[in-house]
């Protein structure tokens, strides 16, 4: 028993709610949050993901409207996500002026200016493939990639996109878009690197989300889960490359990560919580085995303790428009 017993009784300070509340360390809000969307293209339906219930594919003839009701309801960010009518072997539409990307980008702009648009920047839902870059014999090839990255870039700039996000995983991908983005003059366009992606098995939902053709796997250029030194250098050289912010994801399982980037790096820090995060807490709520509200907002203050400023999850419309 510890010699400083009985005089120091931690529970003096949990004797009630108003007592637990003053002396919370970590608390986090809407204001904390980025909200994926999935928008398809060519249909006036919305699709249900069955993976993650709740969450649906926006027709895009729809986003103006959906775009309003985030903002209504608090949200002040959204991560862009198309699902594409026009595959190809490169995912050329994303760097077509009149493509996906670029139309989704305007319209959230156009309908709520001050919304804060991350666009997404990869290839996987535009590819015939379903790999985030140009496809070889021998796997992504890195260095065609960086090339179709920066046009990518350049196209959601000119369109709008506050911040580009690059989560191809390809080295080099942040000097490349930075300098890309530069020379086309989008000198204030931001970069939020998704500077230490995993290659998680919990990424499961977003691939049906996101509508994947996808064979095989991303381990060539996503990171080994069981690296934490080398997720740490990961981010530290995207820091170096130019990035605006760094990013982790997953999110829950990677805690550790998120603590030793924040304490080598002074830029701001976000954690995305993935689709198979996001439907773990749902089915396990559906079938009475937690309480669903207590369970997110445990999970979202363990990303924010851990040291992530900003958080990517499913659950910012339910935290802004019920206080889940």
């Amino acid at each position: 028993m510890s010699n400083q017993f009985p005089a120091s009784r931690l529970r003096r300070l949990r004797q009630s709610d108003s007592m637990r509340t003053l002396f919370q360390e970590t608390a986090f809000s809407v204001n904390d949050l980025v909200l994926p969307i999935f928008v398809e293209e060519e249909t006036s339906e919305y699709v249900p993901i069955e993976a993650m219930p709740g969450v649906m594919r926006i027709p895009e003839s729809r986003l103006a409207f959906e775009i309003e009701r985030f903002a209504r309801a608090g949200i002040r960010s959204v991560m862009t996500f198309g699902i594409s009518k026009h595959m190809d072997a490169t995912g050329s539409d994303t760097w077509d002026e009149n493509g996906l990307v670029a139309r989704m980008t305007r319209i959230c702009k156009d309908t709520v200016p001050e919304m804060i648009v991350m666009s997404d920047t990869c290839f996987c839902e535009y590819t015939s493939h379903g790999h985030c870059g140009v496809l070889h014999d021998h796997g992504v090839d890195n260095d065609a990639t960086l090339i179709n990255l920066g046009k990518q870039a350049v196209n959601a700039a000119a369109a709008g996109a506050d911040f580009i996000a690059p989560s191809a995983a390809q080295d080099g991908q942040v000097q490349a878009i930075r300098s890309a983005l530069d020379a086309a003059g989008f000198i204030d366009t931001s970069i939020m690197a998704y500077s230490t992606k995993f290659a998680s098995s919990l990424y499961g939902p977003f691939r049906e989300a996101g509508g994947s053709m996808l064979k095989g796997n991303r381990k060539q250029y996503q990171m080994n889960p069981m690296n934490r030194r080398e997720a740490v250098r990961e981010s530290l050289m995207d820091e170096q490359e130019g990035a605006d912010a760094l990013m982790v994801k997953p999110a829950g399982a990677y805690l550790d990560v998120i603590r030793e980037i924040r304490e080598a790096s002074r830029l701001p820090l976000a954690a995305y919580q993935v689709s198979g995060e996001y439907a773990m807490i749902k089915f396990a709520a559906q079938a009475g085995a937690i309480d669903e509200r207590a369970v997110v907002r445990e999970s979202l203050g363990a990303i924010k303790r851990a040291g992530a400023d900003i958080i990517l999850t499913y659950f910012a419309m339910d935290i802004a428009e019920n206080g889940l």
